[in-house]
């Protein structure tokens, strides 16, 4: 059995289209064969479907639809209800997807080789897997999510395939060919260049001349910027006599977005990772997650490649995304880019500024009206980025509005993302979640920062302070630059002035690294009842407390107190642990987020640690409960 894709879905069977009718039904089986033995949600079923107004049946029909597939399909291909959705086996089947994709990798890959015969063999065999618009008979939500990405493979792929053609001095041969593309693709610049390429050689250098400056019109009036540095690069080639010689064997052709080796030049390639860190211990498990997670896999190259790591500030997020990027580096030859996306007074960047950031490491600076659009930054980012194997950091993610539109919109890149908790707008993201470190990798990070002979040599102090810090790298890291700042300054001292919770949060500070001013864009960014209510909770005490302690601590009811936890729990100010002896969620302090909350106003009289006073908390609890009452 044969299923395709490229073109309108179609099932065949010994060479002969199956009769399988209607728009949602060719919908439902585009979107198991697109999951790739995956499970495809109802969710996401219904959303394909019938966009966002499904009608009140949709379980009904879904099952309908799925049954009907069964049946039609027969016993070689098994489709399994798997909560909380569906997953298709095509078995022997063939996908030509699957077929397009192979061929495409071969040929690229013959094409870096300078085998460009075979290159350009395999890249058509590819191209011929194509019948047509990709979806065509299936609903328009279904069309709009997935043909674009289809499209641009093709599209990329062609450009290899002409690429390999120039290299073997078939440039007019596919003159005619190239023209129509560039009348079909106006806006895309590689493929403008193969043409003036192409004429240039066939002693038609006026031609390719008009073609450039009419295409630098094209882009000015359609998008508002100047052409970028391939084309002008190529015009360049052209005016000095360069373009009309053939490429060296092993650079024939650049992967797509940089710029094409007939031009003879380069476009810059980012590399604009943060400095590694030296001394990086622990972590093993969740580095090797990382690091499988952003290793390209064969036969998943249509899959996006989105990594997460959360957890409360100071464990370490940043120093392991870095590190991870460092030694995947080589996967990645087109360039890495790195935003931090937090101010430094940890206000949230706006991403326009972060796109205007990124564009211009990626060789194209937004000018004009177009570096405030919005729309437009994110058209020319998702242009910049597309084919291109790219690793992209964005540290310090806010939320779903701050990161949408920092996402590019093909599979090559991959993005490692950094944040304080889990976002909805990575979906299907692989999530690797921080813990506080154990003792004995606590003790690790404290001899790598500190000096393992300064360690060693007091080794009840170390434990002390290893305990004080409670797993939270980035204490451990500012105690050991202490210590290794200060060789006659003994380890001892420093854990006895740890051992004072008092002031032990003033301890935790050595130049620009604060446990205190890490903790603080945390607390900011919460709503104002929750961000009131955070000092007053501190009060329950160290151990695990329910959302009815809670409540009776706030005066407010238990379904509210349980919405400002899990508020908290999201900023990661607070940890979810276990459940108590009724089956209700308990909420935890980390022991400094703990001594940070009762520094803060309003912290309740009686809870801080002796000889330690918040600010503003003379008010007392009676003031503070109706103030939180009163909000809606």
């Amino acid at each position: 059995m044969e299923f395709r894709v490229l073109g309108p879905v179609e099932v065949r069977q010994d060479g002969r289209r199956a009769p399988l009718s209607g728009a949602k039904l060719h919908t439902v089986l585009a979107a198991l064969l697109l999951a790739r033995e995956e499970v495809v949600s109802d969710e996401r079923l219904s959303r394909l479907l019938w966009g966002w107004t499904p009608p009140a049946t949709v379980s009904a029909q879904l099952y309908t639809y799925v049954s009907r597939l069964r049946k039609f399909l027969g016993e070689e291909v098994l489709i399994d209800r798997r909560p909380p959705g569906y997953a298709m086996a095509i078995g022997d089947s063939t996908l030509d997807l699957i077929e397009f994709e192979q061929l495409d990798r071969d040929g690229h890959e013959a094409l870096l080789e300078g085998d460009f015969e075979r290159a350009g063999d395999l890249l058509r065999d590819a191209l011929g897997r194509w019948n047509g618009f990709p979806f065509a008979n299936t609903t328009e939500y279904l069309t709009d999510a997935e043909a674009p990405r289809l499209n641009e493979a093709r599209a990329v792929t062609l450009e290899h395939r002409i690429a390999a053609d120039l290299a073997l001095g078939r440039h007019e041969q596919i003159t005619v060919e190239l023209t129509g593309l560039v009348a079909e693709f106006p806006l895309r610049e590689r493929i403008r260049c193969q043409l003036m390429t192409a004429l240039c050689r066939s002693g038609r250098q006026a031609d390719a001349i008009h073609l450039y400056h009419y295409g630098r019109e094209v882009l000015a009036d359609e998008l508002g910027v100047d052409p970028g540095e391939e084309l002008q690069a190529t015009y360049q080639a052209l005016l000095d006599g360069s373009l009309n010689r053939q490429p060296e064997t092993r650079t024939v052709v650049r992967p797509a977005g940089r710029p094409a080796a007939e031009s003879g030049r380069h476009a810059a390639v980012p590399a604009m990772l943060p400095p590694d860190t030296v001394d990086f211990t622990g972590r093993e498990r969740e580095l090797d997650l990382l690091c499988r997670a952003l290793t390209p896999v064969a036969g998943a190259s249509d899959r996006p490649r989105r990594v997460l790591v959360t957890g409360m500030a100071g464990l370490g997020k940043t120093a392991l995304a870095v590190h991870a990027a460092h030694r995947c580096q080589r996967h990645f030859p087109d360039g890495q880019l790195y935003a931090d996306l937090r101010d430094p007074d940890g206000a949230p960047q706006h991403p326009r500024r972060v796109l205007r950031h990124l564009l211009r490491a990626l060789g194209r600076p937004a000018r004009g009206t177009t570096a405030e659009d919005l729309d437009e930054l994110v058209r020319l980012y998702r242009e910049r980025t597309g084919g291109r194997r790219l690793l992209i950091l964005l540290d310090n993610a806010a939320g779903a509005a701050q990161l949408g539109p920092l996402l590019p919109n093909t599979p090559e890149p991959a993005v490692l993302i950094t944040g304080r908790t889990a976002l909805p707008t990575v979906a299907g993201a692989h999530t690797v979640a921080l813990e506080p470190l154990g003792s004995r990798a606590s003790l690790e990070l404290l001899a790598a920062a500190a000096g393992p002979d300064r360690v060693t040599a007091a080794p009840g102090a170390a434990s002390a302070i290893v305990e004080h810090c409670a797993g939270l790298p980035l204490a451990l890291r500012i105690v050991g630059t202490r210590i290794a700042a200060r060789p006659h300054y003994a380890p001892d001292r420093l854990a006895r002035r740890l051992a004072d919770p008092a002031t032990r949060l003033s301890e935790l500070h050595s130049g620009d690294l604060d446990v205190h001013s890490a903790l603080l864009p945390s607390w900011r960014a919460l709503e104002h009842q929750t961000r009131e209510a955070f000092p007053a909770l501190a009060g329950l005490g160290p151990a695990p407390f329910p959302a009815v302690k809670a409540a009776v601590l706030l005066s407010v009811a238990e379904a509210d107190a349980e919405r400002l936890l899990e508020a908290l729990a999201d900023a990661a100010l607070l940890e979810v642990s276990g459940a108590d002896e009724w089956g209700r969620p308990c909420y935890l302090f980390h022991p400094l987020v703990r001594l940070f909350a009762l520094s803060l106003p309003g912290s309740l009289p009686g809870s801080l640690p002796a000889g330690h006073e918040s600010p503003g908390a003379d008010a007392g609890p009676p003031e503070r409960n109706r103030r939180l009452t009163s909000r809606p």
